[in-house]
């Protein structure tokens, strides 16, 4: 199958406090997932897929009583946002059949969950700018992870197992596809809400948002919508 294209080089440079906040601590957390999973890369997206499908659910759980309050339009948001949580959430379950979480993983997805869940409600209640940026920064950090994942691969250093089948009904792979296969459609995703977070921070900061820009998402289930 082909790939989906995934522009590597995109990076968002820090402009601003609030920018550089979020930059500083994703950088923090790339730092304790480095040394905690080091290249047990199956492990580590069990754990950060977790992680990863909360702020999608925050911020449309709060987009979502904003409009009730203030009687407005979403413009798409809300959508977009359960549609990104639901994706990582998917990621989540492709994983779990690839590396099996042991107990002591399990224990620390428990926490984790509820101090990130807690900490990012907090932040998007005081600053959603700051809370999409940390979001556009971490899945810049996920492409970087799958990239080193999937040359871990290529060199055989990680097995080329057969994609799960629940992974194969989601992206709509083929039969003979292979994690490899899998890693690529994840990328992708990956790169989808990098570009889509990075682009409502720019909104909330009153920046003109390109959204030719904006990558494409591999063809799954659920479709991303973007924003109107």
């Amino acid at each position: 199958m082909s790939a989906p294209f995934v522009d590597l080089t995109v990076h968002h440079s820090p402009r601003g406090v609030s920018d550089r906040i979020a930059y500083g601590f994703t950088k923090a957390l790339r730092f304790c997932a480095d040394t905690f999973f080091a290249k047990r890369y199956g492990h580590r997206a069990i754990v950060l897929e977790t992680v990863a499908a909360v702020p999608g659910m925050v911020g449309a759980t709060i987009n979502h009583l904003k409009c009730l309050r203030r009687m407005c339009d979403d413009r798409g948001w809300i959508r977009t946002l359960m549609d990104e949580a639901e994706n990582e959430r998917m990621h989540l379950m492709t994983f779990i059949e690839v590396a099996k979480p042991t107990l002591f993983e399990r224990l620390v997805i428990m926490g984790v969950q509820w101090v990130f869940y807690l900490a990012f409600f907090a932040l998007y209640l005081v600053s959603a700018r700051t809370a999409h940026r940390v979001v556009g920064y971490f899945e810049e950090e996920a492409v970087l992870s799958y990239t080193l994942y999937l040359r871990e691969i290529d060199e055989g250093r990680s097995p080329n197992v057969p994609a799960p089948l629940i992974a194969r009904r989601y992206w709509s792979l083929p039969e003979e596809a292979t994690l490899r296969d899998v890693v690529l459609v994840v990328r992708a995703d990956e790169a989808h809400h990098r570009d889509v977070n990075h682009g409502f921070a720019d909104e909330l900061a009153g920046l003109q948002v390109d959204e030719s820009k904006i990558a494409p998402s591999p063809p799954h289930e659920s479709g991303i919508r973007l924003a109107a």
